[in-house]
Parts: structure tokens; sequence; C-alpha cells
């Protein structure tokens, strides 16, 4: 018997699981007594027999299951850039489908064309991270069929969460939020997790130790619990605004089991492209996997770095590296949009516009000390623009059409400032005296003008910012009113109806298509607990006179259960629809 140990470069290992499946892949060659693979060293040290087996059998299997003993170059620049280009561009330019305004009284057979369209978006923004999940988990792969496994899994993963996400929101009546905090802190964790993963993808040595390793005795239980599943599932807590929509189509069902069968559904409309950019990593070769897989690292650095630039942006930290890749071009101000306040009776007066080249102008300078009027007038709102994030003033507005005030009063510290996902930014410059700035002087730290539409420039119907199903107003005509409340399924449409206090009404309830109708049912008031009218529920239309009622919130309640809501208003045609959902949002 002839001993030998040697210890042989084993490239192209993409976590620690590879070690694992190298080893386990030598020890079957006979001869080979014991074999060591460190993914961090990218080394396998063996022992083997040199009668029975010698180093070439060795790296021969090492090749056969994907891997390589011999380092190669990193592919061409020009290819990564254009798999980028490609990805972005999907994700850039879907803007064109009003998918808010089809929501209204919208079906579940065309929410599922609703997430058809929509994953033209998922692709764009999520694409990387779906694929690289399916090359990672190709290489293990016995079969073509078992090759699109991981996309299947990851899929699976994010219908799931969807669903999910539409019951708890469709049930619980309130949309998932978090603070401004939390959402800058999850998106730079994100990101700088997402640009770790994708240097150790795309072969680089530098973060190989901050690799999580399975323990042994867990390795068994590992393919239970699939990564890319688990990528998918948590995929659904991502923000995304046609996401966000959706999830406030969930809420205006006003139920668990209908919440999460429309997310279901939608969710089910964006599979196909999807699960179809995902497989076609599962039918290439070994060689192409390997490549195409260092293609998805680098995306995945990109999206990790863009991801964390967002989360800086909402945390009030203007970080834009193209900026200072601009400066070495430019020596002026020429590509920003600034103003300086106008003071008016001791108070400092700025205006910006909200419309879809983003945020018009989005540099400012104020004096310190001097109270600010911000006024922004809401002309083209879409799904990025039509929330402002203020970080450092703990302020997150909506904005709705026409006029929206912020008032505060700076400090010495600059104010930045983005929309809700950290894309469309803008800064407060604040300074001593502001007469003597010069906002001509070069600054290389100022944001660029936004000169083009956002990734979700689709202006918003201001009619039906809220699906119909959710809010709507009553119909008036000649000192009259009427409005129209049906049960279906197992819910009223709509679930708050806004009505004038000082005309006659007349409120029809159809409950012929209500599934659990039977039940007393009364209107009362709110606040006091005053009836204005009772009835015995049967399948059968009910018109009610309503007359000289106050302003207010009225419910309607079955054997004491609130079904929805009538909020009474002085004037409905003039009625802010926004500030009547922040009130019953979480009632």
């Amino acid at each position: 018997m002839s001993i030998k140990r040697e210890k042989i470069k084993v490239y192209d290992m993409t976590c620690t699981s590879c070690e694992k499946r190298i080893e386990n892949s030598i020890k079957k060659i006979n001869g080979v007594k014991n074999a060591k693979a460190d993914y961090t060293k990218e080394t396998l040290e063996i022992d083997y027999d040199s009668k029975l087996c010698n180093i070439e059998d060795i790296k021969k299997l090492i090749r056969k299951i994907g891997y390589s003993t011999e380092s190669s170059s990193n592919l061409g620049f020009i290819g990564i850039l254009i798999i980028i280009f490609v990805i972005f561009t999907l994700g850039l330019r879907t803007s064109g489908f009003d998918m808010e305004s089809k929501l209204n009284n919208a079906s579940y057979a065309f929410l599922f064309v609703v997430g058809i369209f929509t994953s033209i978006h998922c692709v764009g923004m999520c694409g990387g991270i779906m694929i690289s999940q399916s090359l990672s988990f190709a290489k293990e792969s016995k079969s073509k069929l078992e090759s699109i496994t991981p996309s299947l899994l990851y899929n699976l993963g994010r219908v799931l969460s969807y669903s999910i996400l539409g019951g708890l929101i469709g049930g619980i009546g309130s949309v998932f939020s978090l603070s401004i905090t939390a959402k800058a802190f999850i998106q730079i964790f994100a990101g700088l997790f997402m640009v770790i993963m994708g240097l150790n993808i795309s072969g680089f040595k530098l973060f190989r130790k901050f690799s999580i390793k399975i323990p042994n005795f867990l390795s068994k239980y590992k393919r239970k619990f699939n990564s890319p599943f688990l990528v998918g599932f948590l995929n659904g807590f991502m923000p995304c605004g046609p996401l966000q929509t959706m999830q406030l189509f969930a809420l205006g069902t006003g139920s668990a089991l209908k919440g999460a069968l429309s997310m279901f559904i939608f969710a089910l409309g964006t599979v196909p492209l999807m699960l179809t950019f995902g497989a076609i990593s599962g039918f290439l070769s070994k060689g192409y996997t390997k490549k195409l897989l260092k293609f998805s690292g680098v995306l995945i650095i990109v999206l990790g770095l863009i991801m964390s630039n967002r989360g800086l942006s909402l945390s009030g930290i203007n970080i834009n590296p193209l900026s200072y890749v601009m400066a070495s071009s430019f020596n002026s101000n020429s590509s920003t949009d600034s103003s300086k306040a106008i003071l008016e009776d001791g108070v400092q007066i700025i205006n910006m516009t909200a419309n879809n080249n983003g945020y018009s102008p989005n540099v400012f300078y104020v004096q310190k000390g001097v109270p600010v009027k911000w006024v922004i007038n809401g002309e083209s709102l879409n799904y990025c623009n039509n929330s402002i994030v203020v970080n450092s003033l703990n302020i997150q507005q909506k904005l709705k059409s026409g006029e929206n005030i912020i008032e505060f009063t700076p400090t010495d510290k600059d104010i930045n400032f983005s929309c809700w996902m950290g894309m469309i930014r803008g800064v407060i410059k604040v300074v001593d005296d502001l007469d003597s700035t010069d906002t001509s002087k070069y600054d290389p730290s100022l944001p660029s003008a936004s000169n083009g539409p956002s990734c979700c420039a689709v202006p918003l119907n201001n009619s039906a910012t809220y699906p119909e199903n959710l809010i709507t107003t009553s119909k008036v005509a000649n000192e009259f009113q009427t409005a129209i409340i049906k049960g279906e399924g197992s819910s009223l449409n709509p679930l708050i109806l806004v009505a004038q206090n000082n005309l006659k009404f007349l409120l029809t309830i159809d409950l012929n298509n209500y599934t659990d109708f039977q039940g007393e049912y009364t209107i009362s008031n709110l606040e006091d607990g005053s009836v204005l009218s009772s009835f015995t529920g049967k399948k059968s239309i009910f018109e009610i006179e309503l007359n000289s009622i106050k302003s207010g919130g009225y419910s309607i309640t079955k054997n004491g259960e609130i079904l929805g809501i009538i909020e009474f208003v002085e004037d409905v045609q003039n009625s802010d629809l926004d500030t009547i959902i922040n009130k019953y949002i979480n009632f």
C-alpha cells in the first residue's frame, strides 16, 4: 500500500455546502482514504492509495460534478453589462400598465391577468435573485427535470408568502407597514448581504470567511428547508409598488379568505414568466451554468448596492456614487435643479412639484432657525412619488393631488428627503445667510435633477385612488344623494361609504349575494351608539332613508359585529379619502 497526501486547488465553489458534496464524491473513488475540502481556501486535501487511483482520476471527477481545478478568467464586462441592462430595462420599462385603476371591481380572473402583466416588473426587480438560486442548486441535479426544481421552489415560496400576507391584511383590515427606520435598516442589511452573496458567487475570495456553514448533523435536514423556497418566501416582504397596490386591494376585501385568495390568484399570474425565466438555467450545460452563475453574482452585487443606497436614502443619508462619477466631467451645478426659499411674513416658502419626472426642484436652500413652509404640488402622482419620507424630521407623508404642506424649523443640519422607496431623492440645504448663498457654486454632493420617469411612473387616477370595494362616495343629483352597498360573498362592498350630511339620502343595501345574510342589522353612531335604522337580514334589497345626519362615522353592524362604515361629511365632492381611510384603517 502506497498512501499519498496531496492538496489541490478546486475552483467554482459557491458556498460551504460545496465542501461536503466534493468530499462525498471523491471518497467514492476506489483508493481514496480521506478527503477534506475547504471553501474559504479553495482547496481539497486528499489521502489516496497511488496503486489504486491517481490525481488525474480525482481531478476528472471534480470537473465532472461541475467544479474546476484550474483558475479561469472572469467573463468580459460587455457581457455582464448586457445582462444587467436587459434586467433593468424590464424593471424600468413596464410603467405603462395602469394597475391600480384596473383593480376596481376586478374579478379573480382579471387578478390573474394583472399578475401576468406585473410579472414583467417582477423579472426586472427580482430575476437576478431567482436565477442565482436556480443556478446554485443546478449543480446537484441529476436530470433536466430535477434542475428546474429550485425555480419551482422559489416561486412556491413567493406565492405562499403573498397569500399569507393577503390573508393577514384582509383579516385585520390594515396594510402591513414598518417604521421609516425599520424599512431603512432592512434595506441596508439586505443590500449588504446581497453584495457579500454576489461577491462569493462571482468567485471573489474577499468574503468567503463570512459564509454560514451548516453543522454536519444538520446536513441531512438541509434539503428539507431548501434555500430557493425561503428566498422566494421572503420576497413577499420586499417593498414594491405593484405589490403594495395588491395589498391595498386585499385590505378592501375585508376578509381573510378573500384577501388570501386575491393575493394567491395575483401571485399565480406572475408565475409563468418568472418560472420560465428561472427554468432556462436548468436546461443549460455545467459549463454554461458556471458562467451564468458568475453573471448573476455580478447582478446581485449591483442590486445589493442599489438596495443599500435606497436604505441609506430612507434613513436620511444621501450617498449617490453617480454624482461623484459625474464630478470628473462637470464642474458646475448645471445638472441640478435648485431653488432658494422666499421669505414671506417671517416664514420661508419653498415650492416643489411631484410629477412623473420625480420631484422638482429637488434641491432647496433655507436659512437656519427660520420657520419653513414646504408646499408640495401633487401634479402627477404615481406609485413611487406619492409618499415622501424625511427621516430627520420623522415624517412620512402621503401626497394627494393639489397642495400638500409640511412645516418645520431647520436647525444647523441639511435635511435629506426621498420617496418611500428611496429612489427619488432631494435635499434641503441649511445655510447661515440665505441672501449671500451662491447656488451656482459647484457642489458634487447635490443630487442630480429628476429628469426621467421613475420605475413606477404610472399616474394614479385620483378619482379612483382606492378600489371601489374599499371606499366610495354617494352620487349627488339635485339636492339628493343615493348609494348602494352590496353584500358579496362574506363582505360588504364598499367597506366605507362617504355621504353628505346635509342632503336627503336614499341608501340601498342588497343582500341577495351575501352568504351570511341572516341576523339583526343596525346603522348606528360610532360616537354615542344611537341607532339610525335597523332591519332583519334576508336575501332581499333594503331601501333606507337617512336625512339630516350630523357629520361623523356610523357603523353597519350585524349581531353586534361591524361590517362596514358610513362617513358623513360636509362636502362629499371634496372629501379627503386619504384622511378617512387613515381614520378607519386600524378600526
